[in-house]
């Protein structure tokens, strides 16, 4: 039987201003000596079934229309109940409210699903909650015959204390997201991410990095960027990409 490889906390991978672990972040965040302006992040929702047994199934099974011929590897921790769901994500952002400097943003994704629940990990981990902002998938929106398109997913936001930052940034942001330039089977459209970032000042955390979305947003923007991912299929595309954007071609 083969053994799971350990987390990469003592080697991480570092690729121009981003520096990219693999592993738990509930392990890797605790041994993190910085603090960071923002922690932007998009963990797994855990909302793709009702019972047991369909949160059981894979990732492309519950989210894609193409279950069988999926493009994109499946992705760990999505298999959680409401009430552990609660206590999981309370858990690590704790550990990142330690981790981030006083008038930090905590941005994170979630689905209608997991709206409450968040909020309130949010809150219990100490940050100030101050909204709820809407991703518009616009054209690349699910239908529902006889309902209403899944048509919006959602970041909810907060500050370690009173905010600090001097922009003014929309609540609202339209923006499509193309298959074909997807690199695993839930990323956020980059264009998104630039959006969220320009808000955050120049360091920033993604405690679920998968393949590296807002590593790109980051480097892009002349922030440094620490990113952690678990699985060792979306940590490797990640290195790949960031790779891409800081080498010059010949």
């Amino acid at each position: 039987m083969s053994q799971a490889v350990p987390p990469l906390f003592n080697n991480p991978v570092q690729v121009g201003q981003a520096t990219l672990y693999r592993g738990d972040c509930l392990a890797i965040i605790h041994g993190l000596c910085r603090q960071f302006d923002a922690v932007v992040t998009d963990p797994p929702y855990s909302s793709g079934g009702q019972s047991k047994g369909n949160r059981a199934a894979s990732t492309a099974a519950k989210y894609l229309n193409n279950k069988s011929n999926s493009l994109w590897a499946d992705f760990a921790g999505d298999s959680k109940d409401q009430r552990s769901y609660l206590h999981w994500s309370a858990l690590w952002m704790s550990l990142c409210y330690e981790r981030l400097s006083s008038g930090g943003l905590m941005i994170v994704f979630s689905d209608w699903r997991q709206l409450p629940v968040t909020s309130d990990a949010m809150q219990a981990a100490g940050f100030t909650w101050r909204g709820v902002g809407v991703w518009d998938k616009a054209a690349s929106s699910r239908p529902y015959k006889g309902g209403f398109k899944a048509q919006t997913e959602f970041f909810l936001w907060g500050s370690k204390g009173p905010l600090v930052g001097e922009s003014y940034s929309p609540g609202l942001f339209r923006v499509s997201q193309h298959p074909g330039e997807k690199l695993h089977q839930v990323g956020k459209p980059l264009p998104l991410m630039e959006a969220l970032l320009s808000a955050c000042g120049g360091s920033v955390l993604d405690p679920f990095m998968g393949s590296g979305t807002t590593g790109v947003a980051a480097l892009s923007q002349g922030k440094d960027f620490v990113g952690i991912e678990i699985s060792e299929h979306y940590h490797q595309v990640a290195i790949d990409r960031l790779r891409k954007l800081v080498t010059p071609a010949c």
